[in-house]
Formats: structure tokens, sequence, C-alpha cells
């Protein structure tokens, strides 16, 4: 599974960082401006392509702690240089387990790519009051909002699109998942409980050009449909078949739809407010 998975991993990641939504990001580079040093913590951090993403774009001295539960990604993450002016470390968690004890330590800013799709209503509900009680910045990326848009069209698309949707509310490990819901649920929670949010889509635009990723994404969508059992088992294949043949003669495209967010604590973090104290008794 962990071979699949850093495999994925890589796949996807040039759609990743192409589809990240540029005000989104911008805005959290703005958050980090006038800081020397910035401590980041990476939830499920994959081999790290948050880091790679964001760390060439902030100015300052970095230390990135990337979390994840698997541990040859992690070390797949250890063994990529990082960037100039970061510092890397890595543990293995459990966040339905440890969320509390990773949040309890200094953090000027808290990541997670593609993972809040895969969080149950009451783990995200715990996680954003988390954030809210420390007065955490988040920077969520790349959660799937259940659009996609493939073309040619086909007769099953719907009834596959449907599946995979369902598929998405099953249980990732945290429960059943928001799925398609969560980014949406996140924005709206962070929001009630006094942050700013800057959001945005985020959507992987997958070319003819991109064969390979597509006929992945396909091959996914197609297991997890048949999982579900809604479709035959016949008319999957057929279905990944014909999508097969428009690959080949390139003249497949696909659009999956993503959000991402930046949620700020309004007002003076305390840590903002201890460095100004600071700088003022030093004058």
């Amino acid at each position: 599974m962990s071979g699949f998975a850093a495999r994925w991993l890589a796949l996807r990641e040039p759609y990743d960082l192409r589809a990240r939504n540029a005000v989104v990001l911008d805005s959290v580079v703005g958050s980090l401006a006038r800081r020397s040093r910035v401590d980041i913590v990476d939830l499920a951090s994959g081999t790290g392509s948050t880091l790679r993403a964001l760390a060439p774009r902030l100015r300052s001295q970095q230390s990135w702690r990337l979390l994840d539960s698997d541990l040859d990604l992690l070390a797949h993450a250890l063994s990529t240089p990082a960037p100039s002016g970061v510092t890397l470390t890595t543990a293995a968690v459990d966040l339905n387990r440890d969320l509390e004890k990773i949040l309890a330590r200094k953090i000027d800013l808290l990541t997670a790519s593609a993972l809040l799709d895969l969080v149950s209503e009451s783990w995200l509900h715990r996680f954003v009051e988390e954030a809210a009680r420390r007065s955490l910045p988040v920077y969520a990326a790349l959660s799937y909002n259940g659009q996609i848009e493939i073309r040619p069209a086909d007769s099953v698309d719907e009834a596959i699109v449907t599946a995979v949707n369902a598929h998405q509310r099953g249980d990732k490990g945290f429960g059943p998942a928001l799925g398609p819901l969560a980014a949406s649920a996140a924005i709206a929670r962070f929001e009630s409980l006094g942050f700013s949010v800057v959001h945005g889509k985020a959507d992987w635009v997958i070319g003819p050009q991109d064969g390979e990723f597509q006929m992945e994404t396909f091959r996914g969508w197609a297991h997890a449909t048949k999982e579900l059992d809604e479709l035959s088992s016949a008319d999957v294949d057929e279905w990944l078949t014909r999508r097969r043949y428009a690959v080949a003669a390139q003249c497949s495209s696909i659009c999956v739809g993503h959000l991402d967010f930046f949620a700020r604590p309004m007002g003076t973090r305390e840590a903002d407010r201890s460095q100004s104290s600071n700088t003022s008794s030093s004058s």
C-alpha cells in the first residue's frame, strides 16, 4: 500500500501544485511576511508536497514538522532535499489519538492538503475548535468538492461520479467522512468562531496530454464504484475501456473540483502581542 501511495502522490503532485489557489496562497505568504522565523506543522504530510509548494515562497527561516501515519512516506520526505532556509523533522502520528498533543506546541502555521475530505464531521469540529482555542492560522488545500467534469461525455459518467462521491463519504479512518462537504463545512465553522477565511477553487485540470494521470484516476474511480456494488462490474469495465480508448486518442480531459482556504484568527495572536511587548521593552 505504501509503495502505491508514494507513486500516486508523486504522480498527482504537479497537478496539485498547478491547482493550488494563488489568492489563498498569497494570503498565507503575506500573513508570514514580517516574521524572521516560522514554525509550520503539516498534518497528513505524505512526502511533503505542501512544503515544496509553500516553502520557496517564504523569506523567513522555516522549521517544518511533517506528520503522517505512514513511515515510508515520511522516510521519502526526509530523503528529498529541503529548500534553502528550511529545517525539517518528521514524526509518525495518529491524528485521531494525538491531535491535541500535536497542537500544543509552538505553531505559527498549521497546514494540511487533501486531508479534510477524509475526516468525519466530529473530527473536523474538534480540529477547528482546537485551532481556535490556540489561535492557530490554518492553510487547508486541495479538499475535493464533489464536482467532476469529463470530456467527451459518456452515458455512464453520472453514475460513476455519484458512486465516487458516495465512496468519499465512507470511513477513511476518522469515522464516516464528510467527503465533498468537508471544505465548505470547515470554512463555515472557522467563520462562526471568528476566523477570517480566504477561499477559492483549486481544480485539477487534466488535459489530453496527461494520459497516465487520467488513467490512474479513472482506474481509481472504477475501483471505488465496484466497491459500492451500485453498477455491475461489466458496466464499469466497459466504461473504463471506453475511457481508455479516449485517453489513447488524446481526446479526453477531466476537471476535478477542489477548494483551498486560509483561516486566520481575527485580532492579534498571543505570540504577536508578546513579540510586540518585547520589542517595546527593548526600545
